[in-house]
């Protein structure tokens, strides 16, 4: 059985937060694909999240994370994408809500506002809870641009 992929990426504000976080992913045994960037030097968020998203829009079912200072602005790029649903979480019980109910693919963390034990919760969370479907199908439906 292969390992689980998980595809992140994350401006300047978050790198930090994004190395512990590969840290703490590479412990639970799954495959962490680091989009960058590498250093706290001010970078541009959109170069690193339209890497994750395209990636995650190319294989159904994979979810990834995207962190920057706010989480703003890379939750923004990130949902530009149509089979994106990004969802920017700053307490366990949204990132529960955002798998149940939106089936959202890639969290979004805000690095300046959390801390690494509320961003590692989140994390598993994230990756453990599944969609709920039923009613909340038809809405995640309607999400779509047609």
């Amino acid at each position: 059985m292969s390992k689980i992929i998980i595809p992140i990426g994350a401006d300047h504000a978050g790198f930090e937060l994004k190395e512990v976080l590969k840290s703490y992913l590479s412990e639970k045994g799954y495959e962490v694909k680091d989009f960058g960037c590498h250093s706290t030097e001010s970078i541009d968020y959109p170069d690193y999240a339209h890497p994750v998203a395209n990636l995650i829009e190319e294989n159904e079912g994979m979810k990834g994370i995207l962190i920057c200072g706010s989480g703003n602005g890379i939750n923004m790029t990130a949902n530009k994408h149509q089979g994106i649903r990004a969802a920017l979480c700053w307490k366990n019980e949204i990132a529960e809500l955002a798998r149940q109910h939106n089936n959202a693919n890639i969290l979004v963390l805000p690095a300046r506002f959390i801390s690494e034990e509320e961003a590692k919760q989140m994390v598993e969370t994230f990756f453990t809870t599944e969609f709920e479907g039923g009613r909340h199908q038809n809405r995640v439906n309607k999400i779509a641009c047609v």
